[in-house]
């Protein structure tokens, strides 16, 4: 039987991957200003975003301003959000499917279902896991590209930011849940086949003899003849009398 333990381990590891995940993709900490050259000694920070840009001012001051145009965004940040989306949701999926193929939990009870709704669940964790995985694997390329790129201006060089290593953590997280549960769900497999072979062997139905009393035994017509007595009618229809016809 499935371990329940197993089950709620591997079920908290995905939920603290969602929550990563989600915090990740509204924090606007994915490239931050890269402090080289005559940036050492700067008054302000920039941060860009999914979805917005902000700038911190040494003073305090923290500005933030929303990505007005969708169309106007480069096209790996547009990757980049549908596909921290997806994985949002597919986690989304994972809680629902683990939830309700937990052997803990009383949905579809003591049935045949909830060891495939855990594996559907261990699955959609992988899934999600592997699309925030690439997410932050593009993004971090892009920086590293960038930062050793010698045309382009030190002002316009950004760094990883905390977002991107939330994202990894979160994406390990989600890995690790999902590896689990579906270790959990397969493992009960070999477990019902070994129990379906190990039962006896039902046993034979009873001999057609014992339901039914026995036919008698066949006697051909004349050995019948002799146990009969003759009637009267036979008696007076031996002989015929010439009374009967005058």
């Amino acid at each position: 039987m499935p371990n329940t333990g197993v089950q709620l381990l591997g079920f908290f590891l995905g939920l603290l991957g969602f929550i990563g995940a989600v915090v990740a993709t509204v924090l606007p900490h994915w490239r931050s200003t890269a402090y080289i050259g005559a940036n050492i000694i700067t008054a302000t920070e920039y941060m860009k975003g999914l979805w917005m840009e902000c700038v911190w001012h040494s003073t305090g001051i923290y500005q933030c301003e929303m990505y007005r145009s969708l169309l106007a965004l480069p096209q790996d940040l547009q990757a980049a959000r549908a596909l921290m989306v997806l994985s949002c949701v597919t986690s989304i999926l994972a809680i629902a499917f683990t939830v309700m193929g937990m052997k803990c939990t009383r949905f579809v009870h003591n049935s045949f279902i909830k060891s495939p709704l855990v594996l559907s669940g261990g699955i959609c964790f992988l899934c999600a896991a592997l699309l925030c995985l690439v997410t932050v694997c593009w993004t971090t390329n892009d920086v590293i590209m960038d930062f050793y790129d010698p045309l382009l201006p030190s002002g316009l060089k950004y760094e990883i930011g905390l977002a991107v290593y939330l994202g990894y953590g979160s994406a390990c997280l989600s890995l690790s849940g999902g590896m689990v549960l579906c270790w959990n769900s397969c493992g009960e497999r070999p477990r019902r086949n070994t129990q379906r072979q190990s039962r006896p062997p039902a046993s034979p139905p009873p001999p057609f003899n014992n339901i039914y009393p026995p036919a008698p035994l066949y006697r051909p017509p004349e050995a019948l003849k002799g146990n009969h007595a003759p009637s009267r009618s036979s008696m007076s229809s031996n002989g015929y009398r010439l009374n009967n016809y005058v």
